[in-house]
């Protein structure tokens, strides 16, 4: 019983070292969200209108609720994307 216990705790370790690292590449990622967005109304468009110079633009960061974006730009050099270690967000001064 206590062997089972053992393998048990270092696949969870395991596991759990995998999340850690997948999060901190991700958050270290440094391109931030692109979406092609309408820039009047906001709202999240298909890839190939922005490709096809057409309706859409490219919009970098922020979120997407009910379809539209807040919070970014389209601007990407204005949209910081942070992560480990970049001093922004809640813990960083």
């Amino acid at each position: 019983m206590a062997v089972r216990r053992r393998k048990l705790r270092s696949g969870t370790v395991l596991l759990g070292g995998m999340g850690v690292l997948a999060a901190t590449l991700t958050a270290c990622g440094s391109e931030p969200d692109r979406r092609c967005v309408d820039p009047k109304t906001h709202k999240v468009l298909p890839d190939y209108k922005c490709d096809d110079d057409s309706a859409g633009r490219y919009y970098y960061g922020g979120h997407v609720s009910s379809g539209k974006v807040t919070d970014g730009s389209f601007d990407k050099s204005a949209v910081d994307r942070g992560g480990f270690g970049s001093g922004s967000g809640s813990g960083g001064g």
